[in-house]
C-alpha cells in the first residue's frame, strides 16, 4: 500500500466532505470498514481485533473508553453481540464519508453506519470518525473519536 505522499488537493465527494485521493487508500479504506462490519454479524472476534492497535480507545459523549488488552476487547466486543441479538440486526452497514491524510503517518477516516433488522433501519444512522495508521498494508484504528454507537449498541456508559 503507498504512503503518504506530498499533499494533494482534496476533492469533493457526491456528499460535499473532503477526500483525499492517494492511490488505492479510499479502497483499503471500504475494506476496513467492510471487516469491522461484518465481523459483529459472522461473530468473528478475531477479524475486529486483526483491525485494532492497543490500546484502542472510543472517545464517547460521555469521556473516553480505553481498551487496554485483547481480554477487554473480547468483553467489548461480546456486548456488541449481545446487542445484535437483542435489536435482531442482519447486516452492520458502513459507507465512506471522508478519508484525510494527516501527514504524520495517520488518517483520519470517517463513516455513517447503519444498523439494519429485517431490512428495516434498527436505530437512526449515525456518523463516526476512527484514526486510522497503516500496518502491514491495511489500515488499523487506534481510537474511534466519535463512538455515538458504543453506548446505543451495549448499553454500557462508562464512569
Amino acid at each position: 500500500m503507498p504512503g503518504a505522499g506530498p499533499r494533494q488537493s482534496p476533492v469533493l465527494a457526491a456528499n460535499l466532505f473532503p477526500v483525499y485521493r492517494c492511490a488505492g487508500m479510499i479502497e483499503a479504506f471500504k475494506d476496513f470498514l467492510d471487516d469491522i462490519s461484518r465481523c459483529f454479524t459472522d461473530r468473528d472476534l478475531s477479524v475486529w481485533r486483526s483491525r485494532l492497535i492497543l490500546p484502542f480507545s472510543l472517545i464517547t459523549r460521555d469521556g473516553p473508553v480505553v481498551l487496554k488488552t485483547d481480554e477487554a476487547i473480547a468483553e467489548n466486543f461480546f456486548l456488541y453481540l449481545k446487542a445484535i441479538d437483542i435489536m435482531r440486526l442482519d447486516l452492520v452497514d458502513r459507507r465512506v464519508v471522508s478519508l484525510e491524510d494527516c501527514h504524520d503517518g495517520t488518517w483520519l477516516g470517517t463513516f455513517e453506519t447503519r444498523l439494519i433488522s429485517q431490512q428495516i433501519l434498527a436505530t437512526a444512522p449515525y456518523t463516526s470518525t476512527v484514526l486510522l495508521s497503516v500496518q502491514n498494508a491495511r489500515f488499523r484504528m487506534s481510537s474511534m473519536l466519535n463512538g455515538r454507537g458504543h453506548m446505543e449498541w451495549t448499553g454500557v456508559r462508562d464512569k
